[in-house]
């Protein structure tokens, strides 16, 4: 009889033994997925985060190659770059004097004693800085894309996408700026509505265009790097 009690009490104590394993094990399947759930919370919240800032950074114009805006270089229409006299370094005129260039656009002259600063990469007809302002930015290293009335719409936006990307070329150490032509000054030769300026140490260069080219001005910043210039190392 006593055998019999102390089997029962063993089979009592492996039945609990059993469902106080089973219990632990239920315990330990419900941490492993709570464990599980929180990292795929976590993942998607970094997916929701981290997607649209790679999405927006691949699609940043800055981020792309110069050459990838606006026509090729061949539907461009473009002349061949100018070597012109370099004139008016360090020539000031009182803020507000109206200046006669010789070129249209000029790629050197006389100018304002202030230059457009901080300079931005784009500018519209609304707030483009003076021509005798920007001739000073030229002097600084600036290369210049000017462009004509004609260019309007998707194609002026197209443009402002250039100018981000050309800031980030090499030549141009952030020297670059797209504005539009005061056609008061004087108008562009006919079929010609987009031009790249830029002020050489010892000549001024210009090149005239059809359309505006990303290819085209990618190889002119590099014939006519930022470095070469009257200041170079001025803001």
């Amino acid at each position: 009889m006593a055998n019999k009690s102390k089997q029962q009490e063993r089979d009592r104590r492996a039945k609990i033994e059993a469902m106080r394993r089973a219990e632990q094990s239920k315990e330990r399947r419900k941490s492993m997925l709570f464990v599980v759930l929180a990292g795929v919370v976590g993942l998607g919240l970094v997916a929701a985060a981290a997607v649209p800032a790679y999405l927006s950074s691949r699609n940043d114009p800055a981020n792309k190659a110069l050459s990838s805006f606006g026509v090729n270089a061949a539907a461009a229409d473009c002349d061949e770059p100018t070597d012109d006299p370099a004139t008016g370094g360090n020539d000031h005129r009182e803020d507000g004097t109206a200046i006669q260039y010789d070129q249209v656009p000029p790629s050197s002259g006389p100018h304002w004693a202030q230059p457009a600063f901080p300079a931005r990469e784009f500018y519209t007809d609304r707030d483009r800085p003076a021509v005798e302002q920007l001739v000073h930015n030229l002097e600084h290293g600036y290369t210049i894309l000017w462009y004509d009335d004609t260019v309007t719409g998707a194609d002026r936006d197209e443009l402002e996408k250039l100018a981000a990307s050309a800031r980030e070329d090499d030549n141009t150490r952030g020297k670059f700026i797209v504005a539009p032509w005061d056609e008061e000054r004087g108008r562009m030769p006919e079929g010609k509505h987009v031009a790249l300026t830029h002020w050489g140490a010892e000549q001024g260069h210009r090149q005239l265009c059809g359309a505006a080219s990303g290819a085209v001005v990618e190889d002119f910043v590099s014939q006519f790097p930022a470095a070469d210039s009257p200041e170079p190392n001025a803001a």
